[in-house]
This record gives structure tokens, C-alpha cells and sequence, in this order.
């Protein structure tokens, strides 16, 4: 079965996937690249927790900073994983008929012995956000690094459910909705590339 195929197989049995070698290992080269380079330039601003009006800065519970990927600002790099994104849109929106009609992504990157509490990508009462996405960028990780992306059982029921270790090239997808997650702290600065897709009509159903 062709690796894109078997990601989606997963994401449909149990929520979330993990895939290695899925994104050009040359693309992910560049983006890290581009990812270090903005973050030398100062475009990096310190990640908040919650949304809209209640947006706030509480670096004990998130401690990354981000930049947001800005399509029409786009370097080559960022312009090619944007198109490999689209076409992943497309191809969630054949297998799922989720309606995605969009997506946003930002570099993200965590220093050494920070981390993102337990949380849900999908905020309460916005229901945009349907399909989460991290590429790790990393060029080497090792298991003495740790900063796992750990998800969690949906439910409530706290059993992690799956450790990702950030490695080089990693990408790990899963429902906004469904699955919590946690970012654990890190030996050494971690840097991905994270989004959601989203269906931003009004009134359309939940992601099935």
C-alpha cells in the first residue's frame, strides 16, 4: 500500500497517524534551514494558550514560540511543503468528507526543557479546526532528547496512547477533536512545523 494511503488507513481506524519519509527529506532540510533563519531574524513571538479575547501568555503551560506561515511572504520551501499540503487537503476531503477548505501552519520551536501541557487543537465552541499536522525538523534527535509529542485516549481517561518521538522528518496527523495531547520537555531547542485543516463554513458537521 502506497505510505500516503496507509497514513490516511490510520487516521480513519484510530484517530491519528505517524509516518517516516512521507515529506522529502531534502524539502525538510530547507525548512528547518528557513525555520532557524527566521528565528535568527527575531519573527518568532512567544505562544499563547486559549483564543480569541481570552488569548494569553502562560509560558509554564506553553513554552514554544511560533512564527505563522504567510503564503504571499512564502520562501520556495514553505511555497512547496504549501502545495503538499493542499493536495493532503484534497485527499482528507476524498477519504473523509471533512469539507476542509483551508489549512494554517506556523514554524514552531520549543528551547531546551520547555513543553505544552495536556490540551485539545479544536478550542471549545470553535469547531474549525478538524485535522492537526507537526513535521518535525530536527536535522538529528535521539531518544536522550525526549520532547515526545504523547497522545492521549480520547475520552477523557488519561492513557497516552502513542509516544512520537520528534525525529527527523516525522510526521504525525490526528483529529483536533478527538485526540489530547501533550508536548513533553526537551534536551535540546525542538523545531516543527505544525497546522490544522479546516472547514470554516458555518454549520456544517463535526469531522466523522
Amino acid at each position: 500500500m502506497h505510505q500516503r494511503e496507509q497514513l490516511l488507513e490510520s487516521l480513519a481506524d484510530q484517530g491519528w497517524a505517524v509516518s517516516d519519509g512521507l515529506i522529502d527529506a531534502h524539502l525538510c532540510h530547507l525548512l528547518h534551514e528557513q525555520c532557524r533563519q527566521t528565528w535568527e531574524q527575531g519573527r518568532f513571538k512567544p505562544a499563547g494558550v486559549g483564543h480569541g479575547r481570552k488569548l494569553a501568555l502562560h509560558t509554564e503551560i506553553r513554552g514554544d514560540s511560533i512564527c505563522w506561515l504567510e503564503p504571499q511572504l512564502a520562501e520556495p520551501a514553505t511555497l512547496e511543503f504549501l502545495h503538499w499540503a493542499d493536495a493532503f487537503r484534497q485527499d482528507l476531503n476524498r477519504v473523509f468528507y471533512t469539507g476542509l477548505t483551508n489549512a494554517e501552519f506556523h514554524f514552531a520551536r520549543y528551547p531546551t526543557g520547555h513543553r505544552y501541557h495536556k490540551h485539545m487543537d479544536q478550542h471549545i465552541g470553535q469547531r474549525a479546526r478538524k485535522i492537526s499536522l507537526v513535521l518535525y525538523l530536527n536535522p538529528e534527535w535521539s531518544e536522550a532528547d525526549h520532547g515526545e509529542l504523547c497522545l492521549y485516549s480520547p475520552g477523557g481517561e488519561g492513557e497516552i496512547i502513542e509516544r512520537v518521538l520528534p525525529m527527523p522528518g516525522r510526521l504525525a496527523v490526528f483529529r483536533s477533536d478527538l485526540i489530547p495531547h501533550e508536548v513533553m520537555p526537551c534536551a535540546q531547542p525542538r523545531w516543527s512545523l505544525t497546522g490544522w485543516f479546516r472547514n470554516d463554513a458555518i454549520g456544517l458537521p463535526q469531522a466523522a
